[in-house]
């Protein structure tokens, strides 16, 4: 069976190429007589994978030297909790919520101390990014807190906040190494892989190294504190060590490729072709406002719940796979991460045209 063009938001679609190496090392990786799967986690050959990782992710990002790369479990969920656990000195953080996930993190904050809703966009369904340019930061406000691209509701921020001198901590779960960043911005810049680096079961916080101390919230696990976890190399525990592995190929094939300014160059390209067709569509239209368009997750309706249903049920039986809008938004999503590839795009828009002519 031929492969079909995946626009899952995640797990979402990985490089082709990663895959099959992946497959031809399966059984035996690197002359060791084993898997990767079955490898100790204190073997020399993964401590190789998982350096080379770290390091292949530092030069992707020019990450300064003064960030600790961690590689942990529980994915971006289990971050907003530990986010507060770890830095919440004063028990006073700032939150922008922009969607789902940024409502949960602030949810979960709330349980650990004094966190303020400081800017929204759930009046409009969380289809634009508010004006961050002057917002009421608390003044014994630990951290500010934002998730950088919404995945759901397929909003990015073009700019980040000023947070007037605080620390920016930053989900970056569905942008992920989507486009060059400077790290010198955020004391916190984390994401969960599965959508745009790796398989289900990682996520890459990199946290600077002031932020890491002992001095956390009484009661925290010694599984949830940052400086078990740096102090140990990200080896504390077994880590999901298959995880870093496919992580650390997909490191290699963005250097290959061209590093993040190329990336970015590409998905501008691959976005401008399914937003270009939805500005002049007669039957579908983009949710979210034009300048705050995320280059990854481009959610659209045709304002017709049936019609809906019936394209997604189309274009499964053409080959274009997860394409149903998340449950609160509703209509359709498509996920073009850095694996989609342009012809994926290209082919999607000739569907949509074939079903507007179709059914209008």
């Amino acid at each position: 069976m031929s492969r079909v063009y995946n626009f899952s938001a995640g797990p979402a679609v990985l490089p082709e190429e990663v895959l099959k190496e992946a497959a031809d090392e399966m059984l035996d990786y690197n002359g060791t007589g084993m898997s990767v799967m079955e490898m100790s986690h204190r073997s020399k050959a993964f401590e190789e994978i998982i350096t080379e990782a770290e390091q292949d992710l530092r030069d992707l990002m020019n990450i300064p030297d003064n960030y600790k790369v961690l590689f942990l479990q529980g994915g971006a969920s289990l971050q907003f909790s530990m986010i507060p656990m770890n830095l919440m000195k004063n028990k006073v953080a700032d939150y922008i919520v922009t969607g789902q996930w940024a409502k949960k993190a602030f949810q979960e904050a709330s349980k650990y101390g004094k966190a303020n809703k400081i800017a929204s966009s759930e009046d409009k369904t969380f289809s634009y990014i508010p004006d961050c340019s002057d917002l009421p930061i608390s003044e014994d406000a630990d951290y500010v807190y934002i998730c950088e691209n919404n995945t759901i509701y397929g909003t990015k921020y073009k700019t980040l906040p000023n947070t007037k001198g605080k620390t920016l901590v930053a989900d970056v779960s569905s942008c992920f190494l989507s486009e060059p960043v400077d790290v010198t911005k955020y004391g916190v810049i984390y994401g969960g892989v599965q959508k745009n680096i790796g398989p289900a079961g990682v996520v890459i916080v990199i946290i600077r190294e002031d932020l890491i101390t002992e001095d956390v919230l009484p009661g925290t696990p010694t599984m949830m504190q940052y400086k078990t976890h740096a102090d140990a190399k990200s080896l504390y525990n077994t880590p999901p060590a298959y995880g870093i592995y496919i992580c650390g190929k997909v490191f290699k094939w963005l250097k290959k490729m061209g590093g993040l300014e190329v990336m970015k160059q590409r998905n501008e390209e691959k976005a401008k072709i399914l937003y270009d067709f939805l500005d002049q569509s007669k039957l579908f239209k983009g949710t979210v406002e034009k300048k705050d368009r995320s280059l990854m997750n481009v959610p659209f309706v045709t304002g017709d719940q049936d019609l809906d249903a019936k394209f997604v049920k189309e274009a499964k039986a053409a080959g274009f796979e997860n394409l149903k809008g998340h449950r609160t938004v509703g209509g359709m999503r498509a996920s073009i991460y850095n694996a989609m590839p342009k012809e994926g795009v290209e082919k999607l828009v000739e569907f949509m045209k074939k079903f507007e002519a179709e059914n209008c």
